[in-house]
């Protein structure tokens, strides 16, 4: 498996180490419903650092990331983040993204840390055509997510560049615990608010101690992957492998206000998922809440009452801060009306359920 710089921290930290995405992570350290809650009411420290970076320059590069990418990267400007997905051209995702304008024809791709290799090896691909400056810098860079509500006011001071007052999916390069040239963002995967911290791996460790020395007066935690999973879940967020993957369109998916159609616009499998949105959709994308007592597990069953297959639970939890099992379902859409009553099937028993709106948490 392969270590973050922070593998050695976390075990000083009392975390469960596990292997995720092909790396040596913490799921816990003193349990998901703590840290999921905390990180809701104040603030908890992920190491994201399994994540893929791929930075995209040069005359070229807005053309390449407008044919490989869903959304309209020629609405981005300097300091604007971008969410998004590469289209495979067979009607599914290669993945989805996170777009930073760091600079006029100068971008940087966040993938998943799944992903990276087929990730790379599609843009490589693709950019054959255009001949943009890419480079995969996902092994040179440590990333931690700090996130809750008071996480900005406890990053503020470890900067002279306001970022306390930082807009929702924004991105500067700052000074930070006197290291230069670190990317701050605040894109977010919890519904809490925050940031995200990118740095070059040789100030890991340097910045870690900083963020927690400088969030005790706050209570600052350290956060496993297991609370980020039901965290991003109760705000009907995509993951990889589960809401979306590669066989299933954005549109499908739910991510139709991430699939541009403008005219000065051509990507891959436009035409595609223009004829979908037009001629509408087989199946979509749902959030459901459990009427019957039981836990959502992916890939089980859901059905109508006659006990008809009509899809599949693709992510189920018992959301901590709502109280509630719920999941989300690839469903035949005319089962895909809020309030439509829907089973899913644990141990051969048929549970009911009703379509609701996500996301599931409101804070």
């Amino acid at each position: 498996m392969k270590e973050t710089k922070f593998k050695k921290l976390h075990e000083e930290k009392g975390a469960k180490m596990v292997e995720f995405a092909g790396f040596c992570m913490p799921i816990q350290y003193e349990g998901l419903v703590i840290e999921h809650q905390h990180v809701r009411s104040k603030v908890g420290v992920f190491d994201v650092s399994h994540m893929g970076e791929f930075t995209v320059k040069g005359m070229q590069a807005l053309p390449l990331l407008q044919y490989i990418t869903s959304n309209d990267v020629a609405a981005l400007y300097p300091g604007k983040v971008q969410y998004s997905c590469f289209p495979n051209g067979k009607g599914g995702i290669v993945d989805d993204l996170l777009v930073y304008c760091m600079a006029e024809n100068d971008y940087l791709l966040v993938v998943n840390a799944a992903n990276i290799d087929k990730d790379w090896a599609w843009v490589v691909e693709q950019n054959k055509k255009f001949g943009a400056e890419i480079n995969n810098i996902s092994d040179e860079i440590s990333q931690l997510a700090v996130q809750g509500p008071l996480a900005l006011k406890a990053m503020q001071k470890l900067t002279g560049t306001t970022v306390e007052d930082m807009e929702y999916y924004t991105v500067k390069t700052l000074t930070f615990a006197g290291v230069p040239n670190v990317i701050f963002s605040t894109t977010g995967y919890t519904g809490s608010g925050g940031c995200e911290i990118y740095m070059k791996n040789e100030d890991a460790e340097k910045i870690w101690k900083a963020v927690f020395k400088a969030g005790a007066e706050f209570d600052i935690k350290p956060t496993g992957l297991a609370a980020r999973d039901t965290l991003r879940l109760e705000m009907g967020f995509c993951l990889y492998g589960h809401e979306i993957d590669d066989s299933i369109t954005p549109i499908e998916a739910g991510l139709a206000w991430i699939t541009k159609f403008a005219d000065h616009k051509d990507f891959i499998d436009k035409d595609r998922m223009l004829k979908m949105k037009e001629e509408g959709l087989i199946r979509k994308l749902i959030g459901f809440e459990m009427i019957d007592r039981g836990i959502p597990r992916q890939d089980y069953e859901v059905c109508d009452a006659e006990g008809n297959v009509i899809g599949s639970v693709r992510s189920g939890t018992q959301g901590p801060s709502i109280n509630k099992a719920v999941g989300t379902a690839w469903i035949k859409t005319e089962f895909g009306k809020l309030d439509t009553e829907i089973f899913i099937k644990v141990r051969d028993k048929l549970l009911k359920a009703v379509v609701v709106k996500m996301p599931f948490y409101k804070g």
